[in-house]
């Protein structure tokens, strides 16, 4: 059987995900075998696997590890869609829409049996699970529903590896109330803690980290200085609250006059925004994040991003005026997925989204497209053939990403295709289903040409990034900054 390392968290956003990806590379740069876990997640940021969906971080983490994406590494799955309901999600099937009481009244025990037997299923075929938890694992309101950090722990007899973020102070008192408040057997497998997100001098943490280990008897086995390796962000808390601004990547250096604005309205139920992350790591662009009802007058390009209630964040758009300023917009217009559907005329069989009573609900009409939805729900990988069209103009070749979506989109007049038949595009305007669009390089490299172009600035010479790869970068942060020894994994 395989030996379990549960990395928890004292709080949300603490570097878990961070963490358990560069565990999964570095020990498979060492040739173990290891697998990522999470028993439960909460998360719209979801990829599509042979299976099904995934939360975003555990794919990654199977890229980390050297394998294939799979339901088991994520058995549940949680998608918010606002009012206090989720999606569930299970074996990468969704079963249902459901608030929190319900959940947990009726479905807690499937949900238990699921991640149980998907943990067992990898411990058979892996030496090492790193599992990752969710949010804290001292929340004592749930400690007797809690899967994805308590349940874990126990049914997974996991070492825990527990994670505090230094960045907004308060650390050692993070620690120290953690392991206060967790169950007495589970505090027990706590083998050693990281400080994350560390600026400065590390001897000056020394004298905290003595009394720290003096009090509870836990090693501090690592010190991990603030950097962000890129991966992909697992949930929203990363993002600008609705109704704020905030502009993500700072251009790699080059001046504002010489960059360009992408702007991504806040959506309130937004999903995976991991598709504009690879955009605003291109050299000379900014990703700003904008309230639905702002302006659009320092944008040079909009990208309308995914939604988990595409109907009611259309009306959050459209009851702000969002339409009238987006059609009056002269730059690129890229719609992903729930962002596409709103580009369209219509959307019909709007209730089956349990968002009211109304059949058909008005798009924003930059494309000649209705959408009907159905309870059938669309989750696949894809390879299409791109023809560049719109603002991807200028591209071509093979691309690859993942749709999941409910309803089908349905052209009311004589388009452009940007992909195989799937899609719609005008001169300015582009709409499609596919995720991970931005992650291939024609596709991202035609767009920001596009955007400059349209902008009328000038592109700006291609750099060359040192240590590219993320997942070699999460993978040196435990090298240098982690003692893995307390914890007795292989090392090969």
């Amino acid at each position: 059987m395989a030996h379990t390392l549960l990395v928890a968290g004292t709080a949300s956003h603490v570097g878990k995900s961070t963490v358990a990806a560069g565990l999964c590379r570095y020990l498979a740069d060492r040739a173990v075998s290891v697998a990522p876990f999470k028993a439960q997640n909460m998360s719209n940021n979801a990829r599509a696997t042979p299976g099904g969906e995934v939360g975003v971080s555990q794919y990654v983490q199977a890229r980390a590890a050297g394998v294939a994406p799979s339901t088991d590494h994520n058995p549940v799955l949680l998608k918010p869609r606002g009012d206090g309901e989720s999606q569930l999600v299970l074996d990468g099937e969704a079963v249902g829409h459901f608030e929190a009481r319900g959940y947990y009244d009726d479905h807690w025990d499937d949900a238990l049996e699921t991640a149980r037997a998907a943990h067992d299923r990898l411990a058979q075929a892996h030496d090492v699970i790193v599992a990752e938890g969710a949010g804290s694992i001292a929340e004592i309101n749930l400690h007797d529903r809690d899967l994805a950090n308590v349940e874990t722990a126990r049914f997974a007899d996991a070492d825990v590896l527990l994670v505090a973020d230094i960045e907004r102070g308060g650390v050692f008192a993070s620690l120290v109330g953690t392991l206060e408040l967790v169950p007495e057997d589970i505090r027990d497998q706590v083998a050693g803690a990281v400080i994350t997100k560390f600026r400065g001098d590390r001897s000056l943490l020394d004298p905290g980290i003595d009394e720290f280990e003096d009090r509870t008897g836990v090693p501090v086995v690592g010190v991990i200085p603030y950097d962000d390796p890129g991966l992909p962000e697992e949930d929203s808390v990363a993002l600008p609250p609705v109704g704020e601004r905030a502009v993500v990547g700072d251009g790699d250096g080059v001046a504002d006059d010489e960059s360009v604005t992408v702007a991504v309205p806040r959506l309130p139920r937004i999903s995976n925004f991991t598709d504009l992350q690879p955009l605003a790591r291109e050299p000379g662009v900014r990703v700003a994040y904008v309230p639905p009802g702002a302006a659009l007058d320092d944008a040079d390009a909009v990208v309308l991003p995914g939604s988990k209630n595409t109907v009611d964040d259309l009306r959050a758009l459209t009851d702000t005026g969002f339409g009238d300023r987006l059609r009056a917009f002269d730059g690129p217009v890229v719609g992903l997925c729930g962002g596409y559907q709103m580009l369209g005329e219509a959307i019909t069989n709007a209730a089956v989204e349990g968002t009211g009573d109304a059949d058909r609900v008005e798009g924003l009409g930059l494309l000649p497209v209705t959408t009907e939805f159905s309870e059938a729900k669309t989750v696949e990988h894809v390879r299409r053939e791109l023809n560049g069209v719109g603002p991807l103009s200028g591209a071509g070749g093979t691309v690859e990403g993942y749709e999941i979506h409910m309803g089908d989109s349905t052209l009311t007049d004589t388009v452009a295709h940007p992909f195989d038949g799937d899609g719609a595009a005008t001169d300015s305007v582009l709409g499609t289903y596919l995720h991970d669009l931005f992650v291939n390089d024609t596709a991202r490299d035609a767009f920001v040409r596009n955007t400059f172009e349209s902008a009328g600035i000038a592109l700006p010479e291609a750099t060359e990034r040192a240590d590219s790869d993320p997942y070699e970068r999460a993978a040196g942060l435990i090298r240098d900054h982690v003692d893995l020894g307390p914890f007795g994994l292989p090392d090969r």
